[in-house]
């Protein structure tokens, strides 16, 4: 739907704030300018994360720390349920960057490359949350 005549609104996403304005000039045509507006929203619109349980299971967590992080592989890796959220948030930066490189930070090494900084953080939400 068009907000004021200038912008295309997603319907999916109605909260996205756009960074763009389409003016209509006499020789656009109203199909045109949707067009170009579409284009500039998705452009221009921050990537939607899934939410932290999705990625736990999506970037293969649960193959070492189990299903509902409660239980891991074996005793030597970590039970992430419960976590505090700024601690495995660093924790997991530093393996990816390399800053943690003791324990089993070898084998986490290995899939950091998988998660970006954002999915980390929401990661590290959801792991806090589980009780």
């Amino acid at each position: 739907m068009l907000d004021s005549g200038r912008c295309l609104r997603s319907q999916a996403a109605p909260n996205l704030k756009l960074r763009c304005v389409v003016f209509f000039t006499k020789g656009m045509t109203m199909k045109f300018g949707l067009i170009l507006a579409a284009v500039a929203a998705v452009s221009f619109a921050a990537p939607v994360l899934a939410d932290g349980k999705a990625l736990y299971l999506e970037k293969t967590c649960v193959a070492c720390h189990g299903k509902d992080a409660k239980k891991p592989l074996t005793p030597e890796y970590p039970r992430l349920a419960g976590q505090n959220a700024k601690y495995a948030e660093r924790q997991m930066l530093d393996i990816k960057s390399g800053a943690r490189a003791n324990g089993n930070a070898a084998a986490m090494k290995g899939v950091m490359h998988l998660v970006s900084e954002a999915e980390i953080k929401e990661l590290a939400k959801y792991l806090s949350e589980i009780k």
